[in-house]
C-alpha cells in the first residue's frame, strides 16, 4: 500500500514539502506527518519510506504503523 493511503487510513495527518527535492529517485517525496504531538519527517517511495530523524525505514502499512505508533498492540487495533 502507498504510503499515503495508509496514512489517511491510519487516521494521520501529514503534510507534503512542496520545496524538497529528491536526490536518487524523482518519485520520492518528503512527508510530515503528525502523531500524537510527535512530527516525524519521512523520505517516501511508493510504500517505502525513512524515517530521517530515527535512521530507520520499512516498506508497507503494517511496517509504517509499528514505527509511527511505536507498538504492535495499537497496530493491530488500528489494521484490523
Amino acid at each position: 500500500m502507498v504510503v499515503t493511503k495508509a496514512l489517511d487510513a491510519l487516521g494521520l495527518h501529514w503534510k507534503r514539502d512542496p520545496d524538497f527535492q529528491p536526490v536518487k529517485d524523482a518519485a520520492t517525496i518528503r512527508l510530515h506527518v503528525a502523531v500524537g504531538g510527535q512530527v516525524f519527517e519521512l523520505l517516501v517511495t511508493g510504500a517505502k519510506f525513512f524515517d530521517t530523524r530515527a535512521d530507520k525505514g520499512g516498506g508497507g502499512a503494517i511496517d509504517l504503523a509499528m514505527h509511527l505508533l511505536g507498538s504492535p498492540q495499537k497496530t493491530e487495533k488500528i489494521v484490523r
